[in-house]
């Protein structure tokens, strides 16, 4: 018994696209909406990204703070070179590992995440309140079955 080809016009009927064209719409939509609002505030979402994961914290390896951020480990060291001219952030030996270099946020950089982390959130807020408690407990369930099976 032979196998049919799986062809162009097969695929074109899997189930699953309209959850992928979904996915991929929703995202592009909180992209164009975030980072309208992160630009109002004077940063790129990148910076934004670094600024509100170091918030709060002594700093970070760059590793670590390239597996926290959404930002790729090529890009980060650029990102965090002109948020250390903006004197954003700064780099310091760890004290653990000499060898590893940690990104902290400067007291300038601290200041600019208590501004501007809250008012993010809260522009957020209102769009991801939308959704009921349940609802939205459902969207984090589903959306970590789909990462795990990737």
């Amino acid at each position: 018994m032979t196998r049919k080809a799986y062809t162009s016009a097969h695929a074109a009927k899997e189930p699953w696209l309209p959850v992928l064209r979904g996915l991929v719409r929703t995202y592009q939509a909180f992209a164009t909406c975030s980072g309208r609002h992160v630009g109002s505030l004077g940063l790129t979402l990148a910076q934004f990204d670094v600024v509100s994961t170091l918030g709060n914290t002594s700093g970070m390896t760059f590793k670590d703070l390239g597996e926290r951020t959404l930002i790729t480990k090529g890009a980060l060291t650029g990102i965090i070179d002109r948020m250390e001219k903006k004197g954003l952030v700064r780099r310091v030996a760890s004290r653990e590992d000499r060898r590893s270099m940690l990104a902290q946020l400067t007291p300038k950089g601290e200041t600019l995440f208590e501004a501007v982390f809250p008012a993010h959130v809260h522009y957020l807020r209102d769009r991801f309140m939308r959704l009921t408690e349940p609802e939205r407990k459902e969207l984090v369930r589903l959306l970590k079955k789909l990462k795990d099976a990737m």
